[in-house]
């Protein structure tokens, strides 16, 4: 099957009020082609799961500038200015999650878990609200999983049935993503033909991708 789009084709796969998560790490592993393609939907009120919110003029900061976002699940926000701006001015609401729990609670929504205990952030404003367990003496937090509708991830490398391939400190959070979200969509530097990829390199099969978009380019 192949699953290679335009991305005007993508575009249609986007909705106000979605719960989105985009891949990255300060913009690097970011789809920028598929965020200028929401920014240019203006898709507004969304819940946005990422790392963080890069900066202003790059990566998810600009959907934040744009004020497209309701609510963000982040591991920090502090390279990004507008996005504090916004959460102090109560335009936005920021749930910030210690950076190891946010890929577990990730993995957990991908791979059908309940949660996960972890002990970090206990005693501190992170455990507030949430349910506390222990074990062998020790408190733990449950940590609830984390999903979306819709993932917007990053590849250096795609076959045209979904096959990726990640490049070195780009891979981040992509495959994780590729795992918690209903719908799938990378956006790839090079496309190659169904079969030419070892089976060996591949890091996301193509089970898990719905649509492939070739970076910078607007129709194939």
């Amino acid at each position: 099957m192949n699953k290679v789009v335009s991305r005007s084709k993508a575009m249609e796969k986007f909705a106000d009020g979605q719960t989105i998560m985009i891949g990255g790490f300060l913009a690097v592993g970011t789809p920028e082609g598929l965020v200028d393609a929401l920014v240019d939907k203006k898709a507004k009120d969304l819940i946005l799961i990422t790392n963080d919110t890069a900066v202003m003029d790059k990566g998810v900061g600009k959907l934040i500038v744009n004020k497209q976002i309701r609510k963000i699940t982040a591991s920090h926000i502090g390279t990004n200015p507008e996005t504090g701006r916004q959460m102090n001015a109560g335009e936005i609401i920021v749930e910030l999650i210690p950076q190891g729990t946010f890929a577990e609670r990730i993995r957990c929504g991908g791979s059908g878990l309940g949660g996960i205990l972890t002990p970090t952030g206990v005693g501190t404003v992170v455990a507030e609200g949430k349910q506390i367990i222990i074990l062998d003496g020790k408190e733990y937090i449950l940590e609830r999983p984390l999903k979306a509708e819709l993932a917007l991830i990053k590849a250096d490398k795609a076959d045209a049935a979904g096959n990726l391939v990640f490049r070195r400190a780009a891979r981040n959070f992509n495959p994780l993503m590729a795992m918690a979200a209903d719908f799938v969509i990378a956006e790839v530097e090079e496309i190659v033909e169904i079969g030419e990829l070892d089976p060996d390199e591949v890091m996301t099969p193509g089970v898990l991708i719905d649509m492939v978009v070739k970076a910078g380019e607007e129709n194939i």
